[in-house]
């Protein structure tokens, strides 16, 4: 069995992100996930501004939001999982990897991998779960290549 993944792109970016795979990869492996699928939806700013207010409350732009269909306790077993989407504001990435001085690869990596981990169960709404989650990330990424 193995992992599936789906990135459609709704902006048409108009970089390369091949790079994805491997981190993608780093994550589940290290979080010792097998056979599961997931989608990652690249999107503008009104959309991820649409999506963010409908769906969370919140009626402004965000960088990344995920939809953890494994949040719920009506999960049908079945033998893949399915974790849910990703959703990544392609402009506010790229401000944010302008604005911390990050690569665009930084700073997709880094988002692609925070909203995986959120799929998985991870959040940061106190200050020791969000040390865990962003130790993790920092891990992932260190091992992918992707520094600061």
């Amino acid at each position: 069995m193995k992992n599936t993944y789906l990135i459609t792109d709704l902006v048409n970016v108009d970089f390369s992100y091949e790079y994805l795979d491997d981190v993608i990869k780093k994550v589940l492996k290290h979080e010792h996930v097998k056979n599961a699928y997931f989608g990652i939806i690249f999107v503008d700013l009104k959309e991820i501004q649409r999506i963010n207010k409908e769906y969370r409350g919140i009626d402004s732009v965000t960088d990344v939001i995920s939809f953890a269909l494994e949040d719920t306790s009506d999960n049908i077993q079945i033998d893949m999982r399915i974790l849910g989407d990703i959703y990544v504001c392609i402009p506010k990435m790229i401000e944010q990897a302008n604005t911390y001085g990050h690569s665009i690869k930084r700073e997709l990596s880094f988002l692609v991998v925070h909203g995986l981990l959120h799929l998985l169960g991870y959040d940061h709404m106190n200050e020791l779960d969000e040390e865990i989650m962003f130790g993790l990330q920092e891990l992932i990424l260190n091992e992918a290549g992707i520094t600061r």
